[in-house]
C-alpha cells in the first residue's frame, strides 16, 4: 500500500518545491506526473543533446525509412522525466543521481501522452568514510493506453535536511529550427549550378563563400580581382582555388566592371559581392552604359526567417534605394513578389503589407499616401499577382491579437508575407533589429536587374551565405524556364 503520493499540481495556484528526506521515505512511497509529446518536445532535445536523427526530427525521412512508419520521440526524453520526478517531487530538492537502468519497450509519437512513475524498492546505508542515503526506485513510464513505454530502476542519493522553497519559472527558450532555410536550399540540388561572378574576393571570409556555395553545387565561380590578393586569402584560409577561373584586375573598381560587362554579355548568370563596399558595386551595376538595367527600378530583398514568426518574411528594401517614391516602391512591390512566387508557389498571392507609423492615411505623412496609392494600383493590375494592404504599423502586420484590438479588418495583418517599408531607413533599422534581437536568418538578394546580385555580410554564418545564393539559383531558374510572362 503506498503511504506516500505526489502528483504535480495542475490547478495554477503557487506551487512549491518540497522533498522527502531519507529518514521519510518508506517503501512503497510513489510520485508521479503526466506529459504530452509535442514536436516543440523534440525539437527543444535535439537542441540540448545534439541528437539530430531523422526518425526524431524528420517527417518525410520518418515516414519512409523509420521502422515506426513516423516521427518519435527520443527514447531519453520518457528516460529525462523520471529524473524530474526524482529531482523534483520524490525524494524532490537535494537528490543525487547515481545510477539509471531503462528498457524501452514501445515507441511514444507526437501527441501521446506518458504517466511517470516512480516508487521506492529499498532503502540502505552505504558505509565508506561516511554513511550515504540510496534509495532505490522502480521507474515506470506508461501511455495513455496503459502499455509501458519505458521502465527499469534507479539509484539516488536521498536528501537528508528539509527544503521547501518557491518553484521556479522554467526559462522561455525560442527554438530556431530552420526548417525553410533548409527546404530552399535543397529545393536547388536537382538544378545546374549557375555560373557567378564574385567581385573582389581578397578575404578568406568572402572567398570561403564561394567556395563553400560551389561545394554545395549553388554556383561556379569566377573569381574577380588581383591574382595576388585572391591567391594570399585562399592561403591564409587553407583553401584550394587551383581550379578556378581567376580574372585578375587591378582593384575593386575594375572588377565590379569586369562582373557588370561579363553579366551583360550573357557569360554569367549571376553576380556575388565579395569584400568592397555594396555602393561601389551597384554603381557599376546601375550604370546606364553597363546594360543590366530593365525596366524596373532595382531593389533589395532580405528573406528572413524569425523564430518568433509562424513563417517566413520578406522585408524590403534595407539597401539599395534610399527614399524610394511611388513608381520605385511599386517596382520594390513586385520584385519581392515574384521572389516569393518563385520560393513557395507560382499558383499563390503573398501577402503584402505596406509599412508606415499609423494605420490611417494622413496627408502629412507621405508614406501613408504612397500606401494607399500602391493598394490602389494593385487593385487596378499595375501591380500584380499579390495581395496588398496599408498603411500598417509594424506591429497589426505580424500579430492578429495587435489588429484586433486596433479593429483592423485585414487578410494582410497578422499574416503578412512581404514587408515594404518607407525608405532604406526604416527598412535597414528593422531588418537589423531581426537580425541581430530577433536571432533572424536574413539572406540577401538584389532583383530588377537582368541578373541577380548575390548580398552576402562578412557576419553572415555558412547556412545564411548558401541561402543566399540559392535564393540566386531559383531566380535564374525561373528566368529559364519563363514563369513570368
Amino acid at each position: 500500500m503506498n503511504r506516500s503520493a505526489h502528483k504535480q499540481s495542475s490547478t495554477g495556484e503557487k506551487r512549491v518545491l518540497k522533498n522527502v528526506t531519507f529518514d521519510e521515505l518508506e517503501i512503497g512511497n510513489t510520485a508521479s506526473l503526466t506529459r504530452t509529446l509535442s514536436k516543440r518536445d523534440t525539437e527543444l532535445f535535439a537542441a540540448m543533446s545534439g541528437d539530430m536523427n531523422p526518425a526524431y526530427m524528420n517527417e518525410a525521412y520518418a515516414a519512409e525509412n523509420s521502422t515506426y512508419h513516423g516521427v518519435i520521440g527520443h527514447g531519453m526524453w520518457s528516460a529525462s522525466l523520471i529524473s524530474t520526478v526524482l529531482g523534483t517531487l520524490l525524494p524532490g530538492p537535494g537528490t543525487i543521481y547515481m545510477g539509471q537502468n531503462v528498457t524501452f519497450k514501445k515507441p511514444v509519437r507526437l501527441g501521446d501522452t506518458v504517466t511517470v512513475t516512480v516508487t521506492v524498492l529499498e532503502k540502505k546505508t552505504v558505509e565508506k568514510k561516511s554513511s550515504k542515503p540510496v534509495v532505490v526506485f522502480k521507474c515506470s513510464c506508461t501511455n495513455s493506453k496503459g502499455e509501458i513505454v519505458a521502465e527499469g530502476k534507479a539509484t539516488v542519493l536521498a536528501p537528508t535536511e528539509k527544503v521547501s522553497l518557491p518553484w521556479p519559472e522554467a526559462p522561455d527558450v525560442i527554438v530556431h529550427n530552420h526548417i525553410h532555410s533548409y527546404s530552399i536550399i535543397e529545393a536547388c540540388r536537382d538544378l545546374k549550378p549557375i555560373r557567378t561572378a564574385v567581385v573582389h574576393p581578397v578575404s578568406t571570409t568572402t572567398l570561403e563563400a564561394a567556395l563553400n556555395a560551389a561545394q554545395d553545387r549553388l554556383i561556379n565561380p569566377i573569381l574577380i580581382g588581383p591574382r595576388a590578393r585572391i591567391l594570399k586569402a585562399a592561403e591564409e584560409g587553407g583553401m584550394r582555388i587551383s581550379g578556378l577561373d581567376i580574372i585578375d584586375v587591378e582593384h575593386s573598381a575594375a572588377a565590379a566592371e569586369k562582373a557588370v560587362e561579363l553579366a551583360a554579355h550573357g557569360r554569367v548568370d549571376a553576380i556575388m559581392k565579395g569584400s568592397l563596399h555594396t555602393d561601389e558595386l551597384m554603381a557599376a551595376v546601375v550604370s546606364s552604359a553597363a546594360g543590366l538595367r530593365t525596366a524596373r527600378h532595382i531593389s533589395h530583398s532580405y528573406l528572413m526567417e524569425v523564430p518568433t514568426y509562424h513563417k517566413p518574411l520578406i522585408v524590403t528594401d534595407a539597401a539599395i534605394n534610399i527614399m524610394p517614391d511611388l513608381a520605385a516602391k511599386a517596382d520594390i512591390c513586385q520584385n519581392a513578389t515574384d521572389l516569393w512566387r518563385v520560393l513557395f508557389g507560382m499558383d499563390k498571392e503573398p501577402k503584402v503589407a505596406i509599412l508606415a507609423a499609423v494605420e490611417t492615411v494622413n496627408s502629412k505623412m507621405q508614406g501613408t499616401l504612397d500606401a494607399a496609392a500602391l493598394c490602389k494600383m494593385t487593385d487596378r493590375g499595375q501591380i500584380t499577382d499579390c495581395i496588398m494592404d496599408g498603411p500598417l504599423a509594424f506591429d497589426t502586420t505580424i500579430s492578429k491579437s495587435s489588429s484586433k484590438d486596433k479593429g483592423i479588418i485585414s487578410t494582410v495583418a497578422g499574416d503578412t508575407d512581404i514587408l515594404i517599408v518607407p525608405d532604406i531607413e526604416a527598412g535597414n533599422i528593422l531588418a537589423k533589429q531581426l537580425i541581430f534581437l530577433g536571432n533572424a536568418d536574413a539572406a540577401g538578394i538584389v532583383l530588377g536587374a537582368r541578373v541577380p546580385i548575390i548580398l552576402t555580410s562578412r557576419a553572415d554564418d555558412l547556412r545564411t551565405r548558401l541561402l543566399s545564393c540559392a535564393l540566386a539559383v531559383l531566380m535564374v531558374e525561373a528566368k529559364r524556364t519563363k514563369m513570368f510572362k
